[in-house]
């Protein structure tokens, strides 16, 4: 295998995080090659780390705790301290390394210089536990091949890295594709490969969670289309559009000529279960889920598009009134059995 080295980031994640760092383990056997970056954890994070001889960086409040900036500290330190890695493995706390992923990972990127991030199907442990763990794994389900965008969880070659800074530090979501983004106008693939490579634990079980997340995910596609919506890339001007028409512009003309039409105008809102019926054929014929799984991802899909809205809204109102940004945060902190 290449030099490896990997970066897990945690915060509050509880016994998942001893069975991130024990998966990690079982493939690179030696905890030197990993660190953990913990973002104020209330747990006991660093003591599990400590038991694993795993080095931890703790995060200061001198800035918001981000997703990419705990990536970037972890990375840093690691060419820092020890000899640079060819690649870094990054990681969430709350998920399982799947084993043989970092072999096959690797090979792949050994035979393809062109390629700065290799990622694989992360999979929800519980799928079946609540509808919001299903829609994480079927939203995880991406297309195999050349992509233009990697999740939390990839294989990165460290040269590609550090051409382009790391991630943004400033981003509270969406700081993946955004670094991918900034790779490809410098040449760099990035590629999905079919094979599994993490499983994760959602635990999320009530809908405002879920709202959270939505609102989170309208957030990431306003700063998109703040940073990159212009061509050539044009990123998540159609999603944009889309939040705006459908979780505020079609009710508000619905609900405001109501009067006028005697109540005509609220056949507009029959649009949103036609909407439902399109993702649900897409869903079920083209990507071959079984109906109820397909039902539910349209459902959740279309009711998406309110929660979204707010967060496309929040994101502009802060950026008006150059306010800095806040994580969203949806999780609960786990309680650790340690």
């Amino acid at each position: 295998m290449s030099t490896l080295k990997t970066v897990v980031i945690g915060r509050n994640e509880g016994d998942r995080l001893i069975t991130c760092f024990d998966s990690v383990l079982a493939q690179l056997s030696n905890p030197n090659q990993i660190v953990y970056v913990d973002s104020g954890s209330t747990d006991d994070s660093d003591k599990v780390a400590e038991k694993r001889s795993i080095s931890t960086i703790y995060l200061d409040n001198s800035a918001p705790f981000t997703a990419a900036r705990g990536r970037n500290a972890g990375w840093r330190w690691l060419c820092q301290n020890e000899s640079t890695p060819e690649y870094i493995q990054f990681i969430d706390g709350d998920c399982e390394l799947v084993e043989g992923w970092l072999d096959k990972a690797t090979a792949f990127l050994d035979t393809h210089p062109q390629v700065a991030v290799v990622c694989g199907r992360r999979r929800e442990r519980y799928p079946d536990a609540s509808p919001y763990n299903l829609l994480a794994d079927m939203e995880w389900d991406t297309p195999v091949g050349q992509t233009m965008a990697c999740g939390g969880d990839a294989l990165i070659r460290t040269e590609a890295l550090q051409s382009v800074g790391g991630y943004n530090s400033s981003l509270i979501c969406g700081e993946e594709p955004e670094m991918c983004i900034r790779l490809g106008r410098q040449g760099w693939q990035i590629y999905r490969l079919d094979a599994d490579m993490t499983l994760h634990d959602m635990d999320m079980f009530h809908f405002r969670q879920w709202w959270k997340r939505s609102i989170r995910g309208g957030w990431a596609v306003a700063e998109g289309v703040a940073n990159y919506g212009t061509p050539p890339e044009k990123y998540m001007v159609r999603e944009h559009r889309s939040g705006w028409l459908w979780g505020l512009l079609l009710p508000l003309f619905a609900i405001t000529l109501a009067m006028i039409s005697r109540g005509a105008s609220l056949g507009i809102l029959l649009l949103y279960p036609l909407l439902a019926w399109r993702i649900y054929g897409y869903r079920s014929q083209q990507r071959g889920y079984m109906s109820n799984h397909a039902f539910v991802y349209a459902s959740f899909c279309t009711l998406s598009k309110f929660p979204q809205m707010l967060g496309q809204a929040s994101y502009w109102l802060t950026r008006w009134q150059g306010k800095t940004a806040t994580l969203i945060e949806y999780k609960s902190a786990v309680k650790s059995k340690f």
